[in-house]
């Protein structure tokens, strides 16, 4: 294997190198921004469901302190609707960094693959026409060297895409969590809108 890889890279174009490599920084980026987010969106959503549970359980009136929503109640004085819902939608925000970079790799990762084939495919044809006689056995292993670009940007594609879901998903449950956290915060202390919930 390693050795077809290296004749592969030995024989290739620049342009095809480049999209490999194009290719290869973007699965690299593609794993550390999932990895980074899922353990961070991982660690918080253990935090806040630990939250939201105390205040199922009667056990709190407010958030616990290790919860995002503490951060921004203890600066008010009053109970505002608004600054929960500012806060979880700067939560969101935060939390889903990178999110646009993995639809992107993921939309453009086989576009730049088959580029690279295409190029390859050329290259293959203007070196063929300089041969006498073309034969199968000659046209099929240059063919199938070039349309490895094409599969290293769908493998590329696939796992941008799967990452892309799975922490929408945790940032989607996430929100739900805050959200829940909000309401009860508001319904558990409506009467007296003007306690203070962060101190």
């Amino acid at each position: 294997m390693f050795t077809t890889l290296g004749h592969y890279l030995s024989t290739s174009s620049a342009i095809t190198l480049l999209v490999i490599g194009l290719l290869s920084l973007y699965f690299i980026a593609t794993l550390w921004i999932f990895i980074y987010r899922y353990r961070l969106l991982d660690k918080r959503l253990a935090y806040e469901t630990d939250s939201l549970s105390r205040l199922y359980m009667g056990r709190a009136k407010t958030v616990a302190k290790n919860s995002v929503l503490y951060g921004y109640l203890a600066r008010v004085d009053t109970l505002n609707p608004a600054i929960l819902k500012a806060a979880i939608s700067d939560t969101i925000r935060v939390s889903t960094r990178g999110l646009t970079f993995l639809s992107i790799a993921s939309s453009t990762a086989p576009f730049i693959g088959l580029f690279g084939t295409v190029i390859g495919i050329l290259e293959t044809f203007a070196k063929l026409s300089t041969q006498k006689s073309a034969a199968l056995s000659v046209v099929a292993p240059a063919i199938s060297e070039a349309l490895i670009a094409t599969a290293v940007g769908i493998f590329v594609a696939i796992f941008a895409y799967s990452f892309h879901l799975m922490l929408k998903r945790k940032a989607y449950e996430l929100g739900s969590v805050l959200e829940s956290q909000a309401e009860m915060i508001l319904a558990q202390n409506g009467d007296d809108p003007h306690v203070s919930l962060g101190r």
